[in-house]
């Protein structure tokens, strides 16, 4: 924030207007937790549609690169695992998830139409599960690494939903935004969409375990309905983004969960 070269700007990414140039445009703006956009759901159909829009019309005026942030959600409940790009997907377009869901799906035809109409630089990133330091884990944004490290820290019950064998894949933050970057700069990633997370598919039970291991937490371990629509399995096929940049996940769950710890116990 004190960098003389860094200005920071609050606004609504459905309404934002600049006559500043630009380079490249990371188009990341979403509620992503799933108890988050869920109670927001027209804002996050709103910020997925007209925001999109409107990020795609400023990139075509500057002739920026454009990095979207799509998500493995539009996969829905995969019925190939590991999942490839190529999978059209298995998704509820009315159900509670939908307006995340169908969202990215929109975007992500809005920006390859761009692509194709105006030759705009398009860049897809179809994110798995992110994790690390400054995840959030209060009220509607916790995830379940965040929720399953704090309530492990205070010794509380560790809240999972089903019976815990619906898996999904961890990536360490520093490798996500390390792909993400590889793949905005990356001339033969122009048009292309590509999932960026790890291969290392871990049930739920499995993660709620690890971690209260890893915190030597007394916590017990409590089950819940599992929600509607929830994906029973989720693991992406990194094969192309191997292919296309070179890039694999560097920190392995165990250490990434470690350094996750370590810095929930330093703040909290």
């Amino acid at each position: 924030m004190k960098n003389s070269e860094f200005k920071f700007l609050k606004d609504d990414v459905c309404t934002f207007k600049t006559n500043d140039m630009f380079d490249c445009i990371f188009h990341l703006a979403s509620h992503a937790s799933p108890e988050e956009y869920q109670a927001h759901p027209i804002e996050t159909l709103r910020t997925s549609a007209l925001g999109s829009v409107n990020v795609a019309e400023l990139a075509r005026r500057r002739d920026a690169v454009v990095l979207f942030a799509s998500t493995s959600e539009v996969y829905g409940d995969a019925e190939i695992v590991p999942t490839p790009e190529t999978y059209w997907g298995n998704v509820n377009p009315v159900g509670p998830r939908a307006c995340y869901d169908e969202g990215k799906r929109f975007a992500e035809a809005l920006f390859m139409a761009y692509h194709k109409q105006y030759g705009l630089d398009v860049k897809v990133a179809r994110i798995f599960n992110s994790f690390g330091p400054r995840l959030r884990e209060d009220g509607l944004y916790g995830r379940s690494v965040s929720r399953f490290i704090t309530q492990a820290l205070k010794n509380k019950p560790i809240t999972i939903y089903g019976d815990g064998t619906q898996t999904r894949s961890f990536c360490y933050i520093t490798d996500t935004v390390a792909g993400l970057l590889l793949l905005t700069i990356n001339e033969r990633s122009r048009g292309e969409v590509v999932n960026v997370g790890s291969s290392q598919e871990i049930t739920i039970l499995q993660l709620a375990k690890k971690i209260k291991e890893l915190t030597k937490s007394e916590s017990r371990l409590t089950f819940h309905p599992l929600p509607e629509d929830d994906p029973r399995r989720r693991c992406p096929d990194i094969g192309k983004i191997k292919g296309l940049l070179g890039w694999r996940p560097r920190v392995s769950l165990e250490k990434g969960l470690a350094r996750t710890v370590e810095w929930f116990k330093r703040v909290g």
